[in-house]
């Protein structure tokens, strides 16, 4: 068997308003549309997922919260209707995904390894959160591609945020061990918003553009320094200014999907395709791309 590797990883937030401007079948709301520059952008993401030809689809959602150790979804098949308990308006999902429980548990062996505690969620009828169902489509709504699913055990809330992210680091290097030991041709995804501070009412109706702008300011601003540096390739002075990012823009990436992200590529000095920027309910959102294969650190399918 030949090894296994991450070709690429992704920037792809979970604001489920973007299903709900999309009106797929899936989903019982209908909307006339809206967020357009976000689901535009995850148009051109596809793209690279039609390119990339990845065998697995790897996400970490901060919405299955899991205090005790870091949870993976174990059940090779999972259906059922996804609701967000916050916009029951306008996402109420059928969803039906296929896993990849073989890769799953090599994650959470891995994990074990290195000291975390890791469990499999074997219950035939769990109901997957919304973020990793927005996440996996808005980037594959062919839904053709298995899944590994992972829980955001929250420990960058509870213990400081140094060290949370240490752990979503060793999270992140597990993953990569377990993929590589595996064969096959992974894309990671971190289901994460960025500057999170939000309107705490909705428009009438809710895809109503004339009422979406940036909530905060000084947290729009941390949003742009941070995707220049990505864009620039400058990931180690991004993640050096991580924890005040988190601080001053209530950022999301605190729960630890992006530092997880990273940690499985091997945190490259890589510049980030931009596919686009928008806000939802005021909350910033960038899709981005690293693709490992147009860097030559990983091969072509």
């Amino acid at each position: 068997m030949s090894k296994g590797e991450i070709v690429a990883g992704f920037l792809a937030p979970h604001p489920p308003h973007l299903v709900f401007g999309e009106n797929p079948p899936q989903n019982e709301p209908r909307s006339q549309g809206g967020w357009e520059q976000l689901r535009w952008a995850y148009e051109r993401a596809r793209q690279s997922i039609d390119e990339l030809k990845p065998d697995v689809l790897m996400v970490h959602s901060p919405h299955w919260i899991t205090q005790q150790g870091h949870h993976f979804l174990g059940v090779k098949d999972l259906g059922g209707k996804s609701v967000d308990p916050i916009f029951p308006n306008i996402f109420r999902y059928q969803f039906d995904l296929e896993v990849d429980v073989e890769l799953a548990e090599a994650c959470a062996a891995e994990g074990a390894k290195v000291g975390l505690t890791t469990k499999m969620m074997r219950n035939p009828n769990f109901r997957v959160d919304y973020g990793t169902i927005t996440t996996l489509h808005m980037i594959r709504p062919q839904w053709d591609i298995p899944v590994v699913g992972i829980s955001a055990n929250n420990s960058p809330y509870y213990l400081s945020t140094e060290e949370g992210l240490g752990e979503m680091d060793l999270l992140g290097k597990a993953t990569r061990a377990a993929v590589e030991a595996s064969g096959r041709r992974a894309v990671v995804l971190a289901s994460n918003t960025l500057c999170h501070y939000h309107f705490s009412r909705e428009p009438e109706p809710p895809e109503d553009m004339s009422q979406e702008h940036p909530q905060n300011m000084a947290g729009y601003l941390w949003d742009m320094r941070m995707i220049e540096l990505w864009r620039a390739g400058k990931i180690k002075e991004s993640f050096d200014l991580l924890p005040q990012f988190i601080e001053e823009a209530f950022a999301e990436v605190k729960s630890g999907a992006f530092t997880w992200m990273f940690a499985a590529m091997n945190y490259p000095e890589l510049a980030g395709e931009l596919h686009g920027y928008g806000t939802v309910i005021g909350t910033g959102n960038a899709v981005m791309e690293w693709n490992l294969v147009k860097a030559g650190l990983a091969q072509a399918a």
